[in-house]
């Protein structure tokens, strides 16, 4: 059962998720890789999968939105074991904000140091195009700013501190080997880094909030990953995250175009070749790149 916390998990109910999972696979994850809308063929890289249902999860969080499997792949890429989150949680599914986060205190807890997250995004950078690929080098959280933080509640000091440090959210040196390899790959031309902004959704963004993000200096919006990093971060493993530029933003009142989330689902698609080497690459030099 869950505690009477404002809803949240407490280290023992995560634990207890931690040890069923570890207990139902022999795979010991040290990387885990969260698959964002339309994205969930990077499962499909897992060697020797050991597939677990989320609704066979005890307390664990059902997924409900198209393009989200509901499950954990657990295996090696690149000789390195991970775990794979083939669909997440949102906000707008109903979920409290310490809900959609529990993932990340579980996996830590079987072993996880680096967590790496993909998304879909809209578009606010004029510079990006459909297809686009943005590494995140920071986040403006929206619902934090009102007082939605995963970490409001009793702090527990075995996951992490009172107060963590955000500015520091996105790893530095993996940013760079990102770059590194897009270059490597031949993915310059649509390899972008910029700044991502959640809202809590399901309506996407009228035209006077996209023209208000874009004097903010956002490139991408979108309805995930920032509480999960959040969390992550406050457990002490590190962050990479990766947009996939899924639409541009409508910001003429003129525009016929229209936001719709198969058009998020058809752009994942037809990149997903091409992310799933980005991630696999990145993942092949984790020990090497931390060792510098």
């Amino acid at each position: 059962m869950l505690s009477n916390s404002a809803h949240s998990y407490s280290y023992e109910e995560c634990k207890t998720i931690s040890d069923w999972l570890l207990a139902h696979t022999e795979v010991r994850p040290l990387v885990a890789i969260v698959c964002g809308s339309g994205l969930g063929k990077l499962a499909e890289m897992i060697k020797d999968p050991v597939i677990l249902k989320y609704k066979d999860i005890p307390n664990f969080p059902q997924s409900t939105v198209q393009g989200h499997a509901g499950q954990l792949v657990f295996g090696t890429l690149q000789g390195k074991h991970c775990v794979c989150m083939q669909g997440r949680f949102h906000l707008y599914e109903g979920y409290s904000i310490q809900k959609i986060t529990l993932p990340m205190r579980v996996f830590k807890l079987m072993g996880v140091h680096t967590v790496i997250l993909t998304n879909a995004a809209g578009s606010l950078n004029p510079g990006y195009r459909v297809g686009d690929i943005m590494v995140i080098k920071d986040h403006i959280n929206m619902p934090g700013l009102s007082g939605n933080n995963p970490l409001v509640g009793p702090n527990d000091d075995r996951f992490g501190t009172r107060f963590p440090c955000m500015s520091d959210a996105y790893d530095r040196k993996l940013r760079q080997l990102a770059q590194e390899v897009g270059a490597e790959l031949g993915f310059s031309d649509f390899l972008k880094e910029g700044v991502y902004f959640v809202l809590g959704g399901p309506s996407f963004e009228t035209i006077a909030e996209c023209r208000m993000l874009h004097m903010l200096g956002v490139d991408a919006v979108g309805m995930s990953t920032v509480h999960e990093v959040i969390v992550a971060r406050h457990c002490g493993m590190r962050c990479f995250a990766l947009s996939l530029i899924s639409n541009e933003a409508v910001m003429e009142y003129t525009s016929q175009e229209k936001a719709n989330h198969e058009e998020v689902l058809e752009t994942g698609r037809v990149r997903a070749g091409q992310m799933e080497e980005l991630v696999s690459t990145i993942v092949s030099r984790l020990e090497e790149y931390s060792a510098c």
